[in-house]
């Protein structure tokens, strides 16, 4: 993440050293628990492999990717020399109406409900080449949940198997609300990253064999409704307010 960049050591605390903490609390205590470790494709950061799997080298290319393969390992030790029910959800892009508004998707869709509004004009965005395999945060929740209704703890990438642009994106998007993506969206450099992470995209094969696991939503679907929930909520916001969305 560039945030990333900006805190590396705040990111190195709370990713890392946090969930050392969380998992040397469950051991001092010995409180029987099942613990979930929200690991990120952002550990595959240069990717080695295409499509990456529970078995591809980590190549993180930020303090965060850095920070979720300490905090990976570490709920796998754990695992091993201490007998713990501890589990790695390798989650690659899961979003939502939910998102945090820092993120380039909810970015996009929040603007968009803006721009539609007439309470803004512009975007302003970093790499649109970089690929991501983007799904629905609901369904990704699922998954979570089934990892720890097994048997045995184990590790999980969950993904939808596909890639697309952040290009792709806000064509798709501004397209599905009436714009013209090219009208409204500018590059500002200071939203590149140091080192970039062109390509991810994740197997789900284990999970789909062990978990019975699989994404519903496709990729023009979880646009639409990320769109249409933005857009809502503005008016919903504007109506608050006495105004109407022009």
């Amino acid at each position: 993440m560039r945030v990333s960049f900006d805190g590396p050591e705040y990111t190195t605390d709370i990713t890392a050293t946090g969930t050392v903490r969380l998992l040397e609390a469950i051991r001092e205590t010995g409180i029987k628990t099942k613990f979930y470790q929200a690991s990120s494709s952002e550990m595959f950061g240069k990717a080695v492999e295409i499509p990456q799997r529970e078995t591809t080298p980590f190549y993180p290319r930020s303090p965060y990717g850095c920070a979720k393969v300490y905090a990976y390992w570490i709920t796998v030790n754990y695992r091993e020399a201490y007998g713990l029910f501890t589990c790695n959800g390798i989650l690659f892009n899961h979003e939502s109406p939910r998102r945090g508004e820092t993120f380039v998707t909810r970015k996009i869709t929040r603007a968009i409900a803006h721009i539609q509004a007439g309470l803004q004009d512009k975007l302003y965005l970093g790499n649109l080449d970089a690929k991501r395999d983007w799904g629905y945060a609901k369904e990704y929740v699922e998954a979570m949940w089934l990892m720890l209704q097994q048997d045995q703890p184990d590790d999980y990438v969950i993904a939808t198997n596909e890639t697309h642009s952040v290009r792709e994106f806000l064509e798709a998007a501004f397209g599905h609300a009436g714009l013209d993506w090219r009208k409204h969206v500018e590059i500002d450099e200071n939203y590149f990253r140091p080192a970039e992470v062109d390509l991810l995209i994740g197997d789900y094969s284990k999970a789909r064999q062990k978990l019975s696991w699989q994404p519903k939503t496709t990729f023009s679907e979880l646009v639409k409704l990320m769109v249409d929930a933005d857009i809502r909520l503005v008016k919903e916001h504007l109506a608050g307010k006495g105004r109407v969305a022009s």
